[in-house]
C-alpha cells in the first residue's frame, strides 16, 4: 500500500537530542540542586553525564514523559512539590532552542509536495512542543501535533497513532512512524504502520533493526527511501 502520511518523534528524530537538550539539563540541574553532590545525584536518577552533557541509553529523560522523568528524580527534591516542578519544567523547556537533525524545512516542504500529511507524536508535552516547533519554522508542516498529555496517552502506547490516522482518514498501513527510540517502533508497529528507525538518538542501530522495518541514519534519507 502507498505511504500517504508520516509521523515523526520530535526529539532526537527532527532534533539532535545531545545538543538540544544536554547544555539545558546540565543548567536546570544547576538550578534547582543543592550542591555538586546532589546535582551528580539527579543525574545519574535522569540517566545523564553532566560532564559530557549527554543522554545514556535508556534514560528515562530521553524516552519517558514528564510524569515518569518527575517519578525519578521527585524522590531527592524533597523541597519542590510536584505540581510545582512540572509547571516549572514546562515553562522552561518551551524555550529550549532545538537543534534540527537535517535542514528540516526543505525536506518537510518536499514531503507535502508529494501528498504526504505530516505529524508529530512526542513524549513531550503539547505546549512544549508546538512552541519549539514554532521556534524553529516548521510548525506549520505539522497539522496534527500530539505529546502524552493531548489526550491520547504517550508512546509506547498506539493513542496519538490511532489518532493521527483517524484525524486524517488513513488506515495504519498508510502511514510510516518515524523514531528514534524503542517506543517509536513499538507503539507504531501495535498500531499498525510501517515503521523507519533513525540513528540521530541513543538507540543502537542493533536495537532499532531488531524491530524497525527499516533503519535510516536521519530523516534526510527518507526523500530516497520513499522513491
Amino acid at each position: 500500500m502507498t505511504l500517504r502520511g508520516l509521523l515523526f518523534d520530535k526529539d532526537g528524530t527532527l532534533f539532535d537530542f545531545h545538543r538540544s537538550w544536554g547544555p539545558w539539563l546540565a543548567g536546570f540541574l544547576g538550578e534547582i540542586s543543592r550542591d555538586q553532590t546532589h546535582a551528580s545525584r539527579l543525574s545519574e536518577a535522569l540517566g545523564f553525564e553532566l560532564k559530557s552533557q549527554t543522554f545514556r541509553p535508556g534514560s528515562v529523560f530521553v524516552h519517558d514523559t514528564l510524569e515518569e522523568i518527575l517519578d525519578a528524580v521527585l524522590p531527592h527534591l524533597p523541597d519542590w512539590e510536584r505540581g510545582a516542578l512540572a509547571a516549572y519544567a514546562i515553562r522552561e523547556t518551551a524555550l529550549v532552542p532545538q537543534v534540527p537533525t537535517v535542514p528540516l524545512a526543505p525536506l518537510l516542504a518536499g514531503f507535502q509536495a508529494r501528498g504526504l500529511v505530516l505529524g508529530v507524536a512526542t513524549n513531550d508535552n503539547e505546549a512544549p512542543a508546538k512552541a519549539q516547533l514554532e521556534a524553529a519554522g516548521v510548525r506549520a508542516y505539522f497539522p496534527f501535533i500530539a505529546g502524552y498529555d493531548s489526550g491520547f496517552g504517550g508512546k509506547p502506547a498506539t493513542g496519538m497513532q490511532r489518532a493521527f490516522c483517524a484525524t486524517h482518514g488513513l488506515a495504519p498501513q498508510q502511514v510510516a512512524m518515524v523514531g528514534d527510540s524503542l517506543h517509536d517502533m513499538t507503539s507504531g508497529r501495535d498500531a499498525g504502520m510501517v515503521t523507519v528507525g533513525v540513528l540521530t538518538g541513543t538507540t543502537s542501530r542493533a536495537e532499532l533493526e531488531a524491530v524497525a522495518d527499516v533503519v535510516l541514519a536521519d530523516i534526510g534519507e527518507l526523500t530516497c527511501w520513499l522513491g
